[in-house]
């Protein structure tokens, strides 16, 4: 039970169940864990798999009795995005947190809950008006 660091290269070499959330922070699991355990916490959320999502393409949640995969890369997103097409600057705003997210991950200790970023902005309806998420939540 002593200090757990790890270097990029380990944090590559293990396959994780990676979930970036909402406030920009990444949260790893050595081994699957159902989208549900991720929601306890988060009942006004979603989990999607970033292998799912695409320009202008809607966004599906993964279900919460699905198990989320080592290797994989997660978010979690607010109920507002579901089942809506998202925008090119939604989806560099995602890979932007992302990218920040495992940097934070990769240099920090094994429970990885470091790193967080400004907050997204969704556009709210189809006008001109937009919703954005704060630090600590959406």
């Amino acid at each position: 039970m002593g200090i757990c660091k790890k270097t990029a290269a380990q944090v590559a070499a293990t396959a994780t169940v990676k979930v970036v959330l909402q406030d920009g922070k990444l949260e790893e699991f050595l081994r699957p864990v159902k989208a549900a355990h991720v929601l306890q916490e988060n009942p006004m959320s979603f989990v999607c798999n970033s292998d799912d999502m695409k320009f202008g393409g809607f966004v599906s949640a993964v279900g919460a009795d699905e198990e989320l995969h080592p290797g994989q890369l997660y978010f979690l997103l607010p109920l507002s995005v579901l089942r809506r097409p998202l925008h090119a600057e939604e989806m560099a705003a995602l890979a932007i947190r992302a990218s920040t997210a495992l940097m934070s991950g990769a240099s920090s200790s094994c429970r990885c809950h470091k790193g967080s970023m400004a907050p997204l902005v969704f556009p709210a309806g189809g006008g001109d008006r937009v919703v954005m998420a704060e630090r600590t939540g959406w």
